[in-house]
């Protein structure tokens, strides 16, 4: 059973950072791309970071380019995202996602595998 699990969401200021983990399981990581995604409220999900199977360069949504970095360790099933100089537009639910295949890796249509989500408020 393929399992992901976000952790690390909560309240922070203006400028601060934080630092998001998901965990998979049920499958060999290293095989999948792992993505993350982020919801506000009132809005549509968006593509936030993708860090692909091979570890390729990782491709970044423009709002959060030079901010955000995303990493992955496939010997710990962990993909990570750390968050610099955050702002109010980055209140979300972040969620990350899994899959494989040739397919376009910045569309959450494309993801068969998501955890439950994380919340991560930025107060000013």
């Amino acid at each position: 059973q393929v399992q992901l699990v976000e952790s690390g969401g909560r309240l922070v200021q203006v400028g601060e950072s934080l630092r998001l983990s998901c965990l998979v399981s049920g499958v060999t990581m290293r095989d999948y791309d792992v993505a993350w995604f982020r919801q506000a409220p009132g809005k549509e999900r968006e593509f936030v970071a993708v860090r692909s199977w091979n570890d390729y360069s990782p491709y970044y949504a423009g709002s959060v380019k030079d901010r955000f970095t995303v990493s992955r360790d496939n010997a710990k099933n962990m993909v990570d995202l750390q968050m610099n100089n955050l702002e109010p537009g980055d209140t979300a639910v972040y969620y990350c996602a899994a899959d494989f295949g040739l397919r376009p890796l910045n569309s959450g249509k494309t993801y068969k595998y998501w955890g439950q989500g994380t919340q991560v408020t930025v107060s000013s």
